[in-house]
């Protein structure tokens, strides 16, 4: 058995060769178009996608923000009108100091009668605390 063999010219073979190649790169480069075009509109989408993300985290800080705001102006309003309605350091030791002065003749009193007797000097430690209850309500 025997094979027929053509002939045919080296420009025709180079011609063919130049074809297939030609083709082959078409083909080649058409499905790196297509997938170029396929990555380029997720990119797009994307990118959609990340700005209105970032437009809604915005949104979301300058809500947080104001609500801070907010919430530390009503701090500091409340601390301004508490402002005085808390007694100070002195205050409370000049208080001491007048509770002092007017407890030490009760004191001296007790102290003085207690050779009278009991009842005086319970009586006198009870009287003492009325004035001192007295006191301190009215400076208040």
């Amino acid at each position: 058995m025997r094979i027929a063999s053509t002939t045919i010219s080296m420009y025709a073979h180079l011609t063919a060769l130049q074809e297939e190649r030609d083709r082959r790169y078409a083909e080649v480069a058409e499905e790196r178009d297509r997938r170029y075009a396929e990555v380029a509109i997720e990119r797009e989408k994307a990118l959609k996608i990340k700005d209105e993300a970032d437009r809604r985290a915005l949104t979301l800080a300058d809500e947080i923000q104001k609500y801070k705001d907010e919430k530390a102006n009503n701090l500091r309003s409340q601390i301004e009108n508490e402002r005085g309605s808390y007694a100070t350091k002195v205050d409370l030791n000049s208080l001491g100091k007048e509770f002092q002065a007017i407890v030490k003749p009760l004191n001296e009193f007790v102290s003085r009668s207690r050779g009278g007797g009991a009842v005086w000097g319970q009586l006198a430690i009870g009287l003492g605390l009325l004035l001192s209850a007295i006191a301190l309500f009215v400076k208040l």
